[in-house]
């Protein structure tokens, strides 16, 4: 042994400790479930928060397709809003029918008379619905990439939007209101806002925690090898367009949830929650968090959502003040504050 290597070894036992990715990430989830646990015990209205977290929940989602694929889809809201809107009428009158259409016959009313469903089997329609929906058109936008892919989705939610407009049970401009929040799982009151806030939490959590494990799972590494380059990945025998329809098909499912839990938090469904400026706003919460990142979206929805409640009395210049933060983020943090602050500790986030 060289008189160096003692002093090697020495070096080597007093070096700093880095947190490994893994480690680091588990450390945050404790830290994100700590917060959300002691946010109403700060004096924060829990209705804004349940809110806030159906956002951040949707912007997660959404982040999915476009942070881990590299799919821009600006129609994202209809699967939002149309599973808002089935959640809102079926936890608000139940099905009476179901329509059918047989060649030679037409339509006809299938009866069903299923009651007003309770708020988490409303939730979950919602979001079986907007997972249907997203089956249909991630088959027809998959085949297409960017700028088309973005126009063919936009398309598509305008087509829902309109849809959503003249069909008979959304109410049309009205929507539909006094949704009732019941009972979650049969004994827990969604009527007091805090314990709807801690059921709205812990979906959320279970969701950001289900789509952090698609991501490090073998069917995320494919994705994000789809990003980088997808004709090496079909190359090595990926059927790269199976794969960008399943994820399109869980972001809408989760997209669903988030909006399904929106009207049944905001008791309403109105056109504002399917309409294209709805898809613009979880592009400007994905990108100002950090397109991506895990906790990016988080932290993009917590800003934009902080400035529409707490800036609400600005009117229209809320519009703007959103707009002066975006070019902001996108000069002084490309990569989004998240995106920044991860390769600052160069650790992913």
């Amino acid at each position: 042994m060289s008189l160096d290597q003692p002093r090697v070894i020495a070096s080597q036992a007093i070096r700093p400790f880095k947190a490994s990715p893994s480690f680091l990430h588990a450390a945050l989830f404790a830290g994100l479930a700590a917060v959300l646990a002691i946010l109403p015990l700060l004096g924060l209205y829990p209705f804004v928060l349940a809110q806030l977290l159906c956002f951040a929940l949707f912007a997660c989602a959404f982040n999915m397709l476009l942070g881990f694929v590299g799919l821009l889809s600006f129609g994202h809201a209809m699967f939002f809003g149309m599973a808002s809107y089935v959640a809102a009428y079926t936890a608000k009158s139940g099905i009476a029918a179901l329509p059918f259409w047989l060649p030679g016959v037409g339509r006809f009313d299938l009866p069903v008379g299923l009651p007003p469903f309770a708020p988490e089997l409303a939730m979950l329609t919602g979001a079986a619905v907007a997972a249907v929906l997203g089956l249909i058109v991630g088959s027809l936008a998959i085949k297409r990439q960017g700028i088309y892919f973005a126009m063919i989705t936009l398309a598509l939610a305008q087509m829902v939007y309109f849809f959503s407009l003249q069909a008979p049970f959304t109410g049309g401009e009205n929507g539909i209101q006094g949704v009732p929040r019941g009972h979650f799982l049969g004994f827990i009151d969604l009527r007091d806002d805090t314990t709807l806030y801690y059921v709205v939490a812990a979906i959320f959590f279970a969701g950001f925690l289900l789509i952090y494990r698609i991501i490090h799972s073998p069917f995320g590494q494919v994705l994000k090898a789809i990003r980088d380059n997808e004709p090496r990945a079909i190359s090595l025998g990926y059927r790269t367009q199976r794969y960008k329809l399943a994820v399109f098909v869980l972001s809408a499912a989760l997209a669903g949830l988030a909006g399904g839990m929106k009207a049944i938090v905001s008791q309403i469904a109105t056109l504002s929650d399917v309409h294209w400026t709805m898809s613009g706003e979880v592009v400007l919460m994905t990108l100002v968090g950090g397109m991506g990142t895990i906790f990016g979206p988080v932290v993009g929805a917590v800003i934009v959502i902080a400035i529409q409640t707490y800036l609400n009395n600005l009117g229209a210049w809320v519009t703007i003040v959103q707009g002066t933060i975006f070019v902001i983020c996108v000069m002084l943090f490309r990569e989004g504050i998240v995106g920044r602050l991860s390769r600052w500790i160069k650790r992913p986030l």
